[in-house]
C-alpha cells in the first residue's frame, strides 16, 4: 500500500501524525505533503520524528512556508523536499490513497 497524506490545516496535527504513525507500522509506503497551515507540522516534535527517521518521505510547499512566521525547515531540511504544488502532484498521482486534512 502507498499512503499519501496530505495536511492543509495544522488543527489536523494529531489526526495525520497517528495516521502515519499507524501506516508506517504496518509497512506501507507512507509519503506527506504539507501546505498552508499544515506546514506548521515541521514544529511539532512527533512529526518531526516520523520525517527524520525517513519512515515518511515528506514535501512542502516553499510559499506556505514564507507566508508564515515562525517554521524552521533547517532541523530536517536534508530528509524534506521543499517545493510546491508539483509535489502535491506527484504525491496524488504515486499513490494508491490519499488523505487530505
Amino acid at each position: 500500500m502507498r499512503l499519501g497524506v496530505v495536511v492543509t490545516d495544522d488543527s489536523f496535527a494529531n489526526q495525520a501524525i497517528g495516521v502515519m504513525q499507524a501506516a508506517v507500522k504496518r509497512g506501507w509506503k507512507t509519503r506527506c505533503f504539507l501546505t498552508d497551515t499544515g506546514v506548521r507540522l515541521l514544529n511539532n516534535s512527533q512529526f518531526a520524528s516520523l520525517a527524520l527517521s525517513g519512515s515518511v518521505a515528506t514535501s512542502l510547499c516553499e510559499l506556505s512556508v514564507e507566508r508564515y512566521e515562525g517554521i524552521d525547515v533547517a532541523p530536517i531540511a536534508d530528509k524534506v523536499v521543499v517545493g510546491g504544488q508539483y509535489q502535491d502532484a506527484e504525491l496524488v498521482k504515486n499513490s494508491d490513497q490519499v488523505l487530505v486534512f
